[in-house]
């Protein structure tokens, strides 16, 4: 099993290997279980990673779970440890796991342009077409899942340079207006965003589509560049050196050449988390974003990390979460990126997450026999 970065094996672990799997109460997941459960059986079955399994392999255990009304966080790991086997995730080249986080942002916006709300965040283009390996023209790389249709013809999308230069000008393709094309830029890099507009509406915009170039991490060049430590490196410390260098802003936010496009979504529930890529509401906490191309969404994972304890009073980061979101920086077996809520306040919490952590998988007892 491969993906781009490095080769990997499933090794099969029992529930008392898994260090911390006791103090955690995993109660919570029950219920988005079941919005997973309704999406695969009323809608659309999610799509199998490269690892093979499928939404068919994860179904028994989402019904099996419907059934389930834990009382206590014994009972609800009891039933995980009767109905899953844990396998640890482990790449060829010795190189550990690895998490970050995301939120959902809360930004002032507004329904026209002006002199102050100047920056649009964009519905996805009608030229804008998924790609597979059916259509993709010779020499696009294969990593593009989104080109341009043009005449009969395929290449790629202009990139977020040439979005922010004006390509999409004229077409009503605007959300929304913002007042920072840096804010603009952190929300594609998080995903969705609640919008609140000057009269009080609180609106809500979610991934919709990528104009399909690479991510490419501008924290990274920065680092590359010696304008900020690699020990300090960090979303706040990011956001500070281009407060501080605006002049120079436009060519660092254009290195990353992947550009987000929004939908809007309901805001009905403003608690309820962002709906993401697996088309149900994300549980701060429990809700991990994944390499799609590798893993299936709705399975659970139990992600370990000794060295990341803010995001739990001062303990080691031990929690099981299911995978339902993706991103273009969540590249590999053992990647993840952890929801950490909505709000300033998630937001810090989850800017300065970039720490090694062991990824256990669960597969439902049926499927598990495949991969000892």
């Amino acid at each position: 099993m491969s993906d781009d970065k490095a080769d990997f094996v499933l090794h099969d672990a029992s529930f008392d290997e898994l260090k911390g799997w006791k103090d955690d109460d995993p109660s919570s997941l029950f219920e988005v279980m079941e919005s997973c459960r309704r999406q695969i059986t009323g809608t659309k079955p999610y799509r199998t990673g490269s690892l093979g399994l499928s939404a068919d392999d994860l179904l028994p255990l989402l019904e099996e779970a419907r059934e389930v009304k834990p009382a206590t966080a014994a009972a609800a790991r009891s039933f995980f440890e009767q109905n899953c086997q844990p396998f640890f995730i482990r790449r060829d080249d010795g190189k550990p796991g690895f998490v970050t986080a995301f939120y959902e942002p809360e930004i002032a916006v507004s329904d026209t342009r002006d002199a102050t709300y100047r920056f649009p965040f964009y519905r996805r283009p009608d030229d804008l077409i998924d790609l597979d390996n059916g259509n993709r023209p010779p020499g696009l790389d294969p990593s593009y899942a989104f080109g341009r249709l043009q005449d009969g013809k395929i290449s790629a999308y202009p990139d977020r340079q040439a979005i922010d230069q004006g390509f999409l000008d004229g077409r009503g393709l605007e959300i929304a207006w913002a007042k920072s094309k840096v804010d603009v830029f952190f929300i594609h890099v998080q995903g969705s965003a609640r919008l609140r507009y000057p009269d009080g509406r609180i609106g809500r915009i979610t991934y919709a589509a990528k104009a399909g170039h690479p991510f490419s991490a501008i924290g990274k060049l920065l680092v590359d560049q010696g304008e900020i430590d690699r020990a300090k490196i960090s979303m706040q410390s990011i956001r500070a050196w281009l407060a501080t260098h605006s002049e120079r802003s436009d060519d660092v936010l254009w290195h990353n050449r992947s550009y987000i496009f929004f939908r809007e979504a309901s805001a009905a529930d403003p608690e309820a988390g962002p709906v993401a890529a697996a088309k149900v509401p994300l549980l701060a906490g429990r809700s991990l974003a994944v390499d799609r191309l590798i893993h299936t969404f709705g399975f659970p994972f139990f992600i370990r990390s000794d060295s990341l304890t803010h995001l739990d009073r001062g303990k080691p980061f031990q929690r099981l979460m299911l995978a339902l979101d993706t991103g273009s920086a969540i590249v590999g077996p053992a990647r993840g990126d952890i929801f950490t809520g909505s709000g300033d306040e998630a937001g810090e919490l989850a800017g300065t997450v970039r720490n090694d952590a062991d990824f256990f998988i669960l597969i439902p007892d049926a499927a598990a026999a495949r991969f000892r």
